[in-house]
This record gives structure tokens, sequence and C-alpha cells, in this order.
């Protein structure tokens, strides 16, 4: 399954994302649109472009046009998905979230009157998990979601990029051990060359995130952020001052590293970090989730966390209990007595491993020095 949850591409879809490769189109000399995919793309004053063209067989998915162009196109033959009404976000966007996006103007407002809390009060509004508008809009931006991300990872910042997972438990506060370690983790991973990838939101994947994103300051910049966001430890009882804190820090650092945060708003309740420069936020958790774990193509670590952790150990065990012996990837958990004594995860993966191609895959470590030899290895 691709990002955007199509089993394959089309080879007989052309899928038009920008201005620039619609213009390019016409340029070569296109004059058929049929298989052509248009997503959110702003044609006013290209009227007499698209009067010159075929559109038979064209499929327009939240496009802008001038007066009158919308009926002249659905009459030869495109077709045309409408903008949907009362929907607090774009279901046809054709790219990933920032998170200047998603926490516009948080300085001056509370979290409340950002993109991301609208979104996810609309999700939770009574009859809208039922309701065939709202379930509609949620899935053709999901699928949007994902086909922005597989431009990403084919043709954008990532390609050709060996991305390694981080996941761990939301609950890491700043300030802590547990959060340090994971932000000296990601700025491992990112000085080794390594795209860094997490679930988005806050606790160790925020700290994941950060470490990647301060990867290329001075280790004396990197203490000093970590110390600056240790004054507001978690998004609780305030998710206005915890995002706040990592404005200040972006403000100060605006030319981080990138990496990728993968959230959803299925957990609503979580708020994405601000660290990832890109992020892939989804409403289905499920495809979320699969989605997260299939582009680990360097492996995952996964620091102490609890039952969200766990799942994803396990989750990503299937793929690798099942998978070809070449599509095994390094599992390494970190922390022995969390894995062995807390959440004795490691017994069991240890059990399962044995015998199968993923049995020398599989890693318990105590330090993230080690969980970093393990994925150069």
């Amino acid at each position: 399954m691709s990002p955007s949850g199509a089993l394959s591409r089309s080879p007989r879809t052309l899928e038009v994302g920008s201005l620039a490769h619609f213009d390019r189109l016409l340029t070569a000399g296109a004059r058929m649109m049929h298989g052509w995919h248009a997503q959110s793309l702003d044609l006013r004053g290209r009227s007499a472009d698209l009067d010159r063209m075929d559109p038979q067989g064209a499929i327009f998915l939240g496009c802008t046009f001038d007066e009158g162009m919308e009926d002249s196109l659905r009459s030869r033959g495109a077709l045309i998905f409408p903008k949907l009404q009362g929907v607090p976000f774009n279901p046809y966007r054709g790219r990933l979230y920032s998170a200047s996006e998603l926490y516009e103007d948080i300085g001056s407002t509370e979290y409340e009157s950002t993109l991301d809390a609208k979104v996810y009060h609309w999700s939770i509004l009574p009859g809208q998990r039922t309701s065939l508008d709202a379930t509609l809009a949620a899935a053709l931006h999901d699928h949007a979601i994902g086909d922005a991300l597989d431009d990403l990872l084919g043709n954008g910042d990532f390609a050709g990029n060996k991305i390694v997972g981080v996941m761990g438990g939301h609950a890491a506060q700043r300030g802590t051990q547990e959060f340090d370690d994971a932000a000296h983790l990601g700025r491992l991973l990112a000085l080794a060359g390594y795209t860094v990838a997490t679930g988005g939101g806050p606790g160790a994947m925020e700290a994941a995130n950060l470490g990647a994103y301060l990867s290329r300051m001075p280790d004396v910049d990197f203490t000093a952020a970590l110390l600056t966001l240790a004054a507001v430890p978690g998004f609780r009882p305030s998710v206005t001052a915890w995002a706040r804190a990592a404005a200040a820090v972006v403000g100060m650092y605006p030319q981080g590293a990138t990496s990728l945060g993968i959230p959803t708003w299925f957990y609503g309740h979580e708020p994405p970090n601000l660290f990832a420069t890109h992020i892939a936020k989804y409403f289905a958790n499920s495809m979320r989730e699969a989605i997260l774990l299939e582009l680990c193509s360097g492996g995952i670590v996964f620091l102490p966390g609890s039952a969200g952790t766990v799942q994803e150990i396990f989750q990503d065990a299937c793929e690798n209990f099942y998978g070809a012996p070449e599509t095994v990837t390094p599992m390494v958990l970190v922390g022995r007595d969390h894995w062995e004594r807390v959440y004795p995860a490691w017994p069991m993966l240890r059990s399962l491993a044995q015998g199968k191609a993923m049995e020398d895959r599989i890693f318990l470590v105590d330090t993230v020095e080690e969980a970093l030899a393990v994925v150069a290895r």
C-alpha cells in the first residue's frame, strides 16, 4: 500500500499537482487531458488554455476556475469534484502540512484558534464519524496527504533518503532524561545521514524531531534549546504554553534540518510537535500507523513507552515475521529494564523471531549511542 492508500499508481493517469506542471504540459504541446488528475490548482486566468484543451476523461479535485469554466469543462466530459462546504480544511490539498500552518499565529492566539485545533474540533462534532459528507472529506484528505507524501519520497526533499523511525511514549516530559535521550538519538541519526520519522506528537516523538531539527547546530545551542523547552514540561495543562515554547526555539533557529512527523487527529488530544519540518497528518490512525512503519527502510528504534509503543513493536514485528528476508528491517529496543521487566515485550519478540529471517535483526540495548551503532550496521 502506498501512503495515499492506493494499491499502486495507475500508469494510465497523470497527477498534475502544480501550476508549473500544468504550464509545462501546455508548453510541450498537450491538447488532450484524458487521464489527467488536477488537484488543488488555482486555474483562474487560464480559461483560454482550458478552452483549447479537450478535457474529456480529466478529473479536477478542489480546483478554482474563472466563472463559467466549471460548467464548460463538465459539459465537455470532465469530472469535477467540488469544494466541500463547512469543512475547515482542504480535502484536496497538494502538499504536507508545516508547523507554521497548523499553529499559525500561536504567539498571539490560543491553541483553540489554530487550524490544528479547529480540524480536531470539527472531527468530533456529534455525528461526524457517521456523516457521509464528513467521512468523504476525511477520506479525500487522507488520500491527498498520502499522495503528497508519495511525491516527497519520490521526487522531493526525502527522495533517496534512508528513513529511520523513532517510536516512544507521548508522556515523556521536557527536562527529563527520557526526553533528552530521545532528542540526542534524533540528533545522532540526522548527523549520520538518516531521515528521522516519528509519530509527530509530543513526548519522545517531539524530542526525536527536535534532535534532528537542531542537528546542524553546535552542542551548546542544542543544550540551550533543551533548557528553554524544559520551562514548559508538557502539553498539559496548556497546549498553548507548550506550543509557544517550541515556537520560541524554532524562532531562534529557523533553519533546522528536515524530518518527518506523521500524527493523527484520531488522537487529537495529543497535539503535533513543531519540530517536524514535514507533517503528514491523517484522520485515520490505522492508515497512519501502517504508513509510518512501512516508510522506515532503515529500521525503527523503540524508546521506552507503554501501550501505544508496545502495539507498534508488534505491528512492526508482524511485518518482519511474514516478510521476505530481503524486506526485514532492524528493530532496536532501548532500555533493558523497561522492555524486560516493566513491559516485557523483549522476551515475546525474541520468541517470535526464533528461526525466522528477523532473528538476527532484533536488538535490545541500553543507550541511544548503542542504538545508532546497530542501525548503522
